[in-house]
């Protein structure tokens, strides 16, 4: 008999669905602008390609917990620019991007058909995902109380959130960890977009305003792809309870989960460096300012978008006519529906293109 494979028990990839809009997008006169993904395309900072080949002959193979360089690296980071100085070195593991994390975390931490995975009303898809690989059953909620007698054995919070911008107030984050350590409840807060507040200062939940000074059941997990354009670096991490964090590196040794040494090394000199985050915050700072401009002329309404790298737009119709409106004019997005029932009326903008293609879209919206 033929196994049902684990891909089998998953929605269809999100992005396949916007062929048609992009189809059409790319058959605009000035081609495509494309503001559906948030890849980076500026140029990777100085310091981190200098690491990666400084370090490049690496015959041997890598650790999975990674350099105590590169642990160090991060701890820093973390108590210069957030306020978080109690980070054990120990504490910390590299992670090969933090999609590949933010997929398989349930499984790894044994979560499985027995338990319950809480996820953001509206939030990344790839929550769905890892509570789906784990046979778990899925909870969207962002209230407390919508939970009533539940017991979950995780809880998802994503503040800055992808896809709406919206960031969490310390006083909300306290009282999910207050609540989630009553029931024995692991707390995940994926920080990806720490770096990126602008309208507010994003807090990560091991900030001793919210843990209490406290790591035990939380986990925070933080990426090097936006902050410092390394997506095709693939270099995350995840820190916060030092037991959870064993048990983890316990499993991925097994599983030979193990970032490539120039990678550790570059990733080391990225945490190392605040320069080029504020340059590349500048850049991003003004294609916000011009695209919030844009799609507020040309009717929409934008909401929440006060850190990350997106705008949540509506014009009050389903998500799909507003792609297929700015398809016709040769600009992507991607629907509001990718992270939620509760999205069908949304659109996520991406501030991530060059400059020259934002100017290009302000000019189309103007039009």
């Amino acid at each position: 008999m033929r196994r049902t494979s684990p891909g089998g028990r998953l929605p269809q990839f999100p992005w396949d669905q916007l062929a048609g809009a992009g189809q059409l997008a790319r058959r605009h006169p000035q081609g495509l602008v494309d503001l559906s993904v948030g890849t980076p395309v500026d140029h990777v900072p100085g310091p981190v390609r200098a690491a990666l080949a400084d370090n490049s002959n690496a015959p041997g193979y890598p650790t999975v917990h990674g350099t105590a360089e590169l642990r160090l690296a991060y701890s820093r980071w973390l108590d210069r620019s957030h306020g978080i100085a109690d980070i054990d070195p120990m504490a910390v593991l590299p992670t090969i991007g933090s999609k590949e994390l933010v997929a398989s975390l349930p499984s790894q931490l044994g979560i499985g058909p027995q338990d319950t995975v809480v996820i953001p009303e509206i939030g990344y898809p790839t929550y769905e995902v890892g509570a789906l690989l784990a046979g778990a059953r899925i909870v969207r909620a962002d209230g407390l109380t919508a939970l009533g007698p539940e017991r979950p054995a995780m809880i998802w919070l994503n503040s800055p959130s992808n896809p709406t911008g919206k960031v969490l107030s310390a006083e909300h984050l306290a009282k999910v960890v207050t609540w989630a350590r009553a029931r024995g409840t692991v707390v995940v807060s994926d920080e990806c977009y720490l770096d990126l507040g602008w309208d507010s200062t994003p807090l990560s939940i091991l900030h001793p305003e919210i843990s209490g000074g406290d790591l035990t059941g939380l986990l925070a997990v933080h990426s090097l792809s936006k902050r410092s354009n390394m997506a095709g670096y693939r270099a995350g991490f995840v820190s916060g309870d030092p037991e959870l964090i064993g048990d983890l590196l316990a499993l991925r040794r097994h599983i030979g989960l193990m970032l490539p040494t120039p990678i550790q090394a570059a990733a080391a000199a990225a945490l190392d460096d605040d320069g080029h985050v504020m340059a590349q915050r500048a850049r991003y700072g003004q294609r916000r300012a011009k695209l919030m401009a844009a799609f507020e002329g040309a009717g929409f309404t934008v909401g929440n978008s006060e850190a990350g790298l997106y705008l949540w737009c509506t014009r009050n119709e389903p998500a799909m006519e507003s792609v297929d409106w700015l398809a016709g004019h040769g600009i992507l997005v991607a629907p509001g529906s990718f992270y939620g029932p509760a999205g069908s009326a949304h659109i996520r903008v991406a501030f991530t293109a060059t400059d020259e293609r934002v100017d290009s879209a302000v000019a189309r919206l103007a039009g």
